[in-house]
């Protein structure tokens, strides 16, 4: 039996009262309302000013870079904070005072409740409120929504423990967090050049005098020739998610018919996304072909130029930010493909971009490796935190 068990068996051994957010000697709940527009700014000009649920991360809310200088509707420092409008449910958490708009609200407590356990708790219920608002047409939730939710409140010292525990859950996840982040700080220093002037540095070339730089596209679901049996790899961003950055096969095959003027993508290609989820890459190391939503990346027979692939895998890291902040402003966004022809790699000696790819091997086998690296350390340690917060916050409800 855990010392929770055993606090409860001893102090509630009825079950324990569950109390509504709207009874205030527990809550207090702060309806989000939006200021005078004019009156947002983002010369730090005021109080802490957010919208919506945008600047959510796991635990603390990230700081908005907006300000008002006349809030309307406050989330005192340590309040709970749940989004109320579409997607209905996310939770956060404050430690400093700030001005909450529309898509939020504010949820504080009192003595009687330690203001982490609610947050905590309601984790749990806000998924119960995004399952119930996602079938709905007006996906918010109102005040009397709010205040309708019930909470257990148990003793204060059980309230304790249970944070205790779980505080220790999310401690580890972010400090596997930081090592994440700091590959990512060595990756960036090892991938940043200066340029050759007459001085160090290295040259740079743009994509397309190393590169042929061709689309992927889509093939018509409705002909059974070209998905039948296929044998030839067809990469969506899927692919990416589900098996990482390195690929060497696809979900989904097509067959030789489906390959126009019998062209296939050569194996030690990079593929880039240059629409919808833009940026995002991996090396295929296999002939194959892409949907449209990539763009292929094909070393051309240059032999005043040597680049490793590999080299150019990790400097796609490098790539993709750019793409991301070199779009065409439209409707459905898509890099600027004139600029992204343009765009200039370093290319230092064959030789010390093969001792960087070395050390990025090194790195990324401990943070990218679908099974044995940090995704794989962090998926398990949430799930193994949202087994023991569901546990921990499940009790009986005490009848009188």
């Amino acid at each position: 039996m855990s010392k929770v068990d055993k606090l409860i068996a001893e102090l509630s051994p009825n079950g324990v009262e569950f109390k509504e957010l709207g009874d205030t000697a527990y809550f207090t709940i702060v309806m989000g309302q939006s200021p005078d527009g004019k009156s947002v700014n983002t010369d730090e000009n005021g109080i802490e000013f957010h919208q919506g649920k945008a600047n959510f991360s796991r635990e603390i809310i990230a700081n908005s870079g907006q300000y008002t200088s006349k809030p309307t509707k406050i989330a005192e420092a340590y309040s709970v904070l749940m989004s109320v409008r579409a997607p209905v449910g996310t939770i956060n958490y404050t430690n400093r005072k700030i001005c909450i708009g529309r898509g939020l609200c504010a949820i504080q407590t009192t003595e009687l409740v330690i203001s982490k356990y609610l947050f905590y708790m309601m984790q749990i219920l806000g998924q119960y409120l995004a399952e119930k608002s996602s079938g709905s047409t007006f996906t918010s939730t109102r005040a009397n929504e709010v205040k309708a939710i019930k909470i257990p409140t148990p003793p204060l010292v059980i309230q304790e423990e249970i944070v205790k525990i779980l505080d220790t859950f999310t401690e580890l996840e972010a400090e596997l967090e930081a090592r994440k982040k700091q590959y990512e700080y060595y990756r960036s220093a090892l991938l940043t050049f200066n340029d050759k002037n007459g001085g160090g540095g290295v040259e740079r070339r743009e994509l397309q005098e190393i590169f042929e730089i061709k689309n992927g596209y889509t093939l018509s679901k409705k002909n059974a020739d070209y998905w039948t049996k296929g044998t030839i790899p067809w990469f969506r961003m899927d692919d990416i998610r589900k098996n990482g950055r390195i690929l060497d096969d696809s979900i989904q095959h097509v067959t030789p018919q489906a390959v126009k003027n019998d062209y296939l993508f050569p194996a030690n290609s990079i593929i880039i996304a240059t629409t919808a989820t833009i940026g995002e890459h991996a090396l295929i190391t296999v002939d194959s072909l892409a949907n449209q939503q990539f763009t292929f990346l094909t070393k051309k027979v240059n032999r005043s130029v040597e680049i490793d692939m590999k080299f150019m895998f990790y400097y796609g890291y490098v790539l993709g930010e750019w793409c991301r902040n070199n779009t065409n402003a439209a409707s459905f966004a898509s890099v600027d493909m004139k600029k992204f022809k343009k765009f200039k790699i370093p290319i230092p000696p064959i030789a010390e971009q093969k001792r960087i790819v070395s050390i990025l091997d090194k790195f990324e086998a401990l943070v990218d490796d679908i099974s044995i690296g940090l995704p794989a350390e962090l998926a398990a340690r949430r799930k193994q935190y949202e087994y023991y917060r569901t546990k921990l916050l499940t009790f009986s409800e005490y009848v009188s």
